[in-house]
């Protein structure tokens, strides 16, 4: 009913099943969904409706890989994969994971591109000491108002 009426109302709608983690505390944690029969069933079954009632594509998160391969070939819509193998119809990643913003924590689904970590803490540091010194920011950084304007409002 949800997706119908926002489509109703003019909005485009791109269904999510499997792993919802804006859900996460509602749910058994983070983890493959659909790994039991019932489970997988009930996305299968999901992704189903999230198509009869009008999503443009669905985002098959956390699901075992041939799963979100039998979805996709039973769906007309794009499927969008995060961490529900090759057979999608693309793929999303969230940035955070494949450049490496944290040494802490890396989802299986994801590779990590770049370590940027220790870029990102050297240039937080600078920022830091440069506006603690005042060397930032600089005048190329910053507008002044036209000094009629100036001049009107003092």
């Amino acid at each position: 009913k949800q997706i119908s009426a926002i489509i109703d109302a003019g909005i485009p709608v791109m269904g999510h099943v499997g792993l919802l983690p804006q859900s996460i505390h509602l749910s058994s944690g983070y983890g493959i969904k659909g790994k039991t029969e019932l489970e997988a069933d009930i996305i299968f079954r999901d992704s189903i409706a999230v198509q009869k009632n009008g999503a443009f594509a669905i985002v098959l998160e956390g699901v075992p890989a041939d799963l979100a391969q039998k979805i996709t070939k039973e769906l007309s819509i794009p499927t969008i994969g995060i961490g529900a193998g090759p057979e999608c119809d693309g793929q999303i990643q969230v940035f955070h994971d494949i450049l490496g913003f944290d040494s802490t924590f890396n989802p299986k689904h994801a590779k990590k591109y770049i370590n940027i970590q220790n870029s990102i803490k050297v240039a937080i540091s600078s920022y830091i000491i440069e506006v603690s010194k005042s060397e930032f920011p600089e005048p190329k950084n910053y507008n002044n108002l036209h000094p009629k304007v100036l001049k009107a409002i003092l």
